[in-house]
């Protein structure tokens, strides 16, 4: 199968078609007529050998199905800015197809109290015809799994996990759906992060087997050519965009797994998991930097595959307009469509350029919005400044949220000496001023249990050893509550001085907490299996009951990072970089 894919007219074809908003009279707001984009020069001399279609996309959802503080975002926003293209692109004789790249789960209290209901409602209700299955969805436990199928009216894709049935490794998902378009078949394939094996709920995913998204794919195209002989294979992931195939650390992603095939053998790959606008510089490989609304777009392009993902939360759609003929694939459009997102100048859409939100969409998930926010309205404490929660904070070094959480967590009915917390799981800062529930939730959204865990002190500095050398940067970077001590990051060896208060002894038994992801093995930390205790406790009802008892809180009380100091290292805040 022939197909190239050249990048034409992308700035021309993209203004063409971008959505223009404008507030119109009395008050009320409308989408203009949408100028309509029109074949190629080349398409319309092929003319009706030439088959036009239309991929839109999202991926990275996180619970954000209703709109932000601001406006933005939502999928009302989202439905309005899909119907008007669902419009053109069939005016014009094309077809569309609507694909996300997974991590509907886990990010806003409304939604994760719900368990995602409503987002899956509104997928259906938006029209998605497949999802890649992420490593979120393995945040709850497969009960929930199962009735989060129930409710999707679309498969969830993924060819590379498997479960046993009956002593034998089968399929967990769906590995592929086939889509007729334009007389053209096309084959859509799933694939998921094998990371998510070590990242995902050691609890949730333990039975599973995540094999090698590469391997996986060359056997699926197989089994596809054997069994179908599609004209097109379009790859639907969530594992990631990494610039040149860096992936680091990080399990290999889109651009691994496109030079791992044949040249041009998949001809687009849709992507979440990284949650980046994957808009390229011009045959560099380099993102471009600080990407903004007003834009164009370049999706990356490898081994003759072109490789996209529409950042995070729905903040855009991606639209990937294709023209087919001549035995070849064409992009001829690409861009990524704002749902009232920021400019590149830093700000949202002011009032007259936001796009409407579509009433239908409204009344279906308006509902689930009020259900939510009744419990999370209340305010259970005052913060005297803010606790930072950043990612790029917290997963460097060590800080007062973290080491607050830590300490939280050990205020069981029999108190730990100390408390361990992993960087990973503090999802967002608490600011100055009044602390709700929703707050806690979004500091704290897997809803881990708190494990406790008792080891003498010979054991525990070999335990220690391992988990306090975890790298800044990643999500098993800890911190701590309750213990002194000098981490060496080039011996591997801590030197504790004191828990809870008192000097060290090799002798002494200890008490510490962890979250069970961690215990578990999660975040590649030893494993406590017969050793660590599952309390029942869930990690935000902990930080819910301490916030609670204690009323207001100031940063200032936890800032105790000197407690753990970092030697041979590049930095003194943690080992590695």
């Amino acid at each position: 199968m022939n197909t190239s894919l050249p990048f034409s007219s992308l700035l021309l074809a993209g203004s063409a078609i971008a959505l223009t908003l404008t507030l119109s009279g009395c008050g009320k707001e409308k989408v203009e007529a949408t100028p309509k984009s029109t074949a190629s020069i080349l398409c319309q001399a092929a003319g009706d050998d030439c088959k036009r279609f239309t991929l839109l996309h999202t991926n990275d959802h996180h619970g954000r199905f209703w709109q932000g503080s601001r406006g933005e975002y939502g999928m009302a926003a989202r439905k309005t800015i899909l119907d008007q293209i669902r419009k053109e692109v069939a005016e014009q004789g094309g077809e569309t197809i609507l694909l996300s790249g997974g991590d509907i789960n886990t990010g806003v209290p409304e939604s994760d109290l719900q368990d995602a209901e409503p987002d899956f409602i509104g997928m259906n209700h938006l029209g998605y015809d497949a999802m890649a299955v992420g490593n979120h969805e393995f945040d709850n436990p497969s009960i929930v799994m199962d009735k989060q199928r129930s409710w999707s009216k679309f498969p969830w894709l993924s060819a590379n996990i498997y479960h046993q049935v009956d002593g034998h490794w089968q399929r967990y998902f769906e590995p592929y759906k086939l889509f007729e378009v334009q007389g053209l078949k096309l084959a859509v394939v799933g694939l998921t992060t094998e990371h998510t094996a070590e990242i995902g709920n050691p609890e949730y995913v333990a039975g599973l087997k995540f094999t090698s998204a590469q391997v996986e794919a060359k056997k699926v195209l197989a089994e596809l050519e054997q069994l179908h002989k599609p004209d097109l294979v379009f790859g639907l992931t969530h594992m990631g965009h990494y610039e040149n195939g860096r992936h680091g650390s990080n399990a290999p992603g889109d651009v691994a797994l496109a030079k791992s095939l044949e040249p041009g053998q998949v001809q687009a790959i849709i992507g979440g998991h990284s949650q980046l606008p994957v808009c390229m510089e011009a045959d560099t490989g380099e993102y471009v930097e600080d990407y903004g609304r007003d834009e164009p777009c370049k999706p990356d392009q490898k081994n003759g595959t072109w490789i996209m993902q529409a950042y995070e939360w729905g903040k855009y759609v991606g639209r990937a307009d294709f023209e087919y003929y001549d035995g070849k694939l064409h992009l001829a459009n690409y861009q990524l469509v704002p749902v009232n997102t920021e400019t590149k100048f830093g700000s949202y859409y002011p009032p007259h350029m936001m796009t409407p939100k579509d009433e239908e969409t409204l009344a279906l998930l308006r509902p689930y919005q009020r259900k939510g926010q009744l419990k999370l309205r209340e305010q259970i404490g005052l913060a005297k400044a803010e606790f930072n929660g950043k990612r790029k904070v917290v997963r460097y070094q060590a800080t007062p949220l973290g080491i607050m959480i830590a300490h939280a967590q050990t205020q069981l009915p029999v108190p730990a000496d100390f408390g361990i917390m992993n960087s990973g799981g503090i999802r967002a800062s608490i600011k100055k001023g009044p602390i709700r529930y929703r707050d806690v939730l979004k500091v704290q959204p897997f809803s881990n249990s708190v494990t406790v865990t008792e080891m003498k002190g010979a054991e525990l500095n070999k335990y220690l050893a391992k988990v306090a050398l975890k790298t800044r940067g990643s999500g098993g970077f800890a911190h701590f509550s309750g213990i002194n001590m000098t981490v060496d990051c080039k011996a591997k060896e801590v030197d504790i001085k004191t828990i809870a208060g008192k000097p060290f002894r090799a002798t002494d038994t200890y008490r510490f907490t962890l979250p069970s992801y961690n215990a578990a093995g999660g975040n590649k930390h030893p494993k406590l299996k017969g050793k660590a205790v599952d309390t029942g406790f869930i990690d935000a009802d902990m930080l819910y009951q301490f916030i609670k008892q204690n009323g207001t809180l100031d940063p200032g009380d936890y800032n105790k990072t000197k407690e753990v100091r970092y030697i041979n290292s590049r930095s003194s805040k943690g080992c590695g970089r």
